[in-house]
């Protein structure tokens, strides 16, 4: 495993010349990140999870699978006729995770959720789309809770889509309203809500149908808002840039090398890459999966190795093109998170062989990796620390302002299965610290002091200002602070479910003016917010500053 030694101050192509402490310290490598448990058990399997901004995490799992291990409140029950298992269920299958406190508590969800999807709209309240059975076109919403509120609750609306949405994708544009796109024997795309609600309907989309693969539909199509406005589609191993305002197909891009299929039930994974300040160009990622006929082959018994390559592309050129690079293992089923460095991305949980489903895979992949898209190909990846704990199928993982990423879920069997199979249903919690948060950063960790990492939201607007102040312990050392690179990010928090970060972006931010402050090891910096909601639309991100590759704690800003 390589050892990264920083030296006298940290530099990296990408970020922006500003102030930086340059203490003469080499803080050593934290050799891969750590793992944390944080909870055994909290009753019910991340299958879904969604950071809100009032630093909680929505989790939850499906209705349809009988009793979990988390009680509903109150003697409170469940009573639907429509439930297949279990009619009567006085037990919860959402819960609502404390980050500060490491606690939870049940929630209340009436239809089934199971392989579902979401988006946060510009107020910061979770919408929540589809399911099965009697969820197919549902939208429930969760708003982000006060604290103390223990009443707070799941509120869900019948019908309300104009298609059945289960293995469906969102994805937020810029005028707040949620794109939904797919899902089981659905070849269209719809919004929530819509523009005019006298015209709930479904929008054809031929390319679904001229993907669709003999074992499934490619379903949870990968969905990137571009710079443009335009929405990047991938399914099996084709893309287009879609105008969902005049429902035209803009451009189609090449093939994927190989043709292999990459979306579930292959479940490679994507991202969009950060996006520079002020940008002129954007880049997808797409890596993992498993090969055309695994999801067959599994039920026979045969395990093949999961896909090794990674494709990646500039989906703003004139000529695009992919470049294939090789991961240092097969994975299928991984999650791909942007780190709030703005300089790498970690491929955290999933398995070497098989497929997607329960039992399907027989080798999991225990070490997440980090890819640091401006490295020189062939110095991309690098191998991490390894849990103990296998997260396959139904496993998810989601970025905490404080620069961990919690993991949880894994193989949630009808009836909560935990004995008789390989690879039982697991409802722990985890939480991976990358490198960075190694104890030997701390001296070059910044902290924002202003606005208060604790305080409320920060109201911003598009194209305005942003002042932050912020310390770095390590500048104590070094009269006058030293001079050197510093960043600041913007991230917005994802929906992960089915080993897809729905809505996930990353921008570094244009940095108008530095100073050194009075008050020793202070600094303050001014960013300009992005110019427009097509970078990125409205509601709660996550704003965090720079130091090399060393992410102080986020605050949260809501630009609208």
């Amino acid at each position: 495993m390589k050892l990264t030694i920083l030296g006298n101050c940290i530099h990296h192509p990408v970020l922006l010349l500003v102030i930086l402490s340059c203490a003469g310290i080499a803080p050593a490598s934290g050799a891969g990140g750590r793992w944390d448990l944080l909870q055994r058990s909290i009753g019910v399997s991340a299958m879904h999870m969604q950071l809100l901004h009032n630093d909680r995490v929505i989790i939850f799992d499906r209705t349809d699978f009988g009793l979990s291990n988390l009680s509903l409140p109150d003697g409170r029950c469940r009573r639907n006729p429509r439930e297949r298992v279990v009619p009567v269920d006085c037990t919860a299958h959402s819960a609502e995770y404390d980050v500060a406190s490491n606690t939870f508590r049940p929630l209340f969800v009436f239809t089934d959720t199971w392989c579902s999807s979401g988006t946060v709209a510009p107020d910061g309240t979770l919408v929540q789309t589809g399911g099965w059975n009697d969820g197919y076109r549902n939208v429930r919403t969760m708003a982000a809770c006060e604290a103390g509120d223990d009443t707070c609750d799941w509120d869900e609306t019948q019908d309300a889509l104009a298609a059945n949405r289960w293995y469906a994708t969102n994805q937020i544009l810029p005028d707040g309203r949620a794109f939904i796109v797919g899902g089981r024997r659905q070849f269209t795309y719809e919004f929530y809500p819509t523009a005019d609600p006298s015209d709930a309907s479904a929008i054809s989309l031929p390319f679904l149908v001229q993907t669709k693969d003999p074992e499934e539909n490619n379903l949870y199509p990968f969905v990137h808002l571009n710079i443009d406005g335009n929405l990047f589609i991938f399914a099996k191993n084709r893309a287009i840039l879609l105008d969902y305002k005049k429902n035209k197909v803009v451009r189609t891009y090449p093939e994927l090398a190989g043709g292999d299929p990459r979306n579930y039930p292959s479940s490679g994974s994507s991202v969009l890459l950060p996006l520079k300040p002020s940008p002129t160009e954007a880049e997808v990622l797409v890596c993992g999966g498993a090969p055309a006929g695994s999801y067959t082959s599994t039920k026979d018994g045969t395990f093949s190795s999961a896909l090794v390559t990674c494709g990646r592309i500039k989906i703003t050129d004139t000529a695009p093109a992919w470049v294939i690079e090789t991961m240092p293992s097969p994975r299928v089923m991984g999650d791909m998170i942007l780190l709030p460095n703005g300089a790498e991305v970690v491929i955290i949980n999933g398995a070497m062989d098989g497929t997607a489903g329960w039992e399907s895979a027989k080798t999991p992949a225990y070490a997440p990796l980090i890819y640091r898209p401006d490295h020189s190909p062939g110095d991309r990846f690098e191998e991490q620390s390894s849990t103990d704990i296998a997260r396959l199928y139904h496993s998810s993982a989601v970025l905490l302002r404080d620069g961990r990423l919690l993991v949880g879920g894994s193989n949630p069997h009808i009836y909560y299965n935990f004995s008789n199979v390989q690879y039982p249903t697991d409802l722990s919690l985890e939480a991976y610290s990358p490198e960075y948060l190694d104890p030997s950063n701390d001296m070059l960790r910044p902290t924002i002091v202003d606005p208060s990492p604790t305080g409320a939201a920060v109201s911003v607007t598009y194209g305005a200002s942003l002042t932050l102040q912020f310390s770095v312990p390590a500048s104590r050392r070094k009269r006058g602070g030293g001079i050197g690179f510093v960043s600041v990010t913007m991230v917005a928090p994802s929906f992960t479910t089915h080993s897809f970060a729905m809505n996930q972006r990353l921008l570094l931010l244009d940095v108008v003016k530095t100073a050194a402050l009075a008050r020793a090891s202070t600094y303050q910096t001014s960013v300009v917010m992005p110019a427009t909601a097509a970078l990125s639309p409205p509601g709660y991100y996550m704003v965090f500053v720079v130091n090399g590759h060393i992410p102080s704690e986020g605050i949260w800003v809501h630009i609208q």
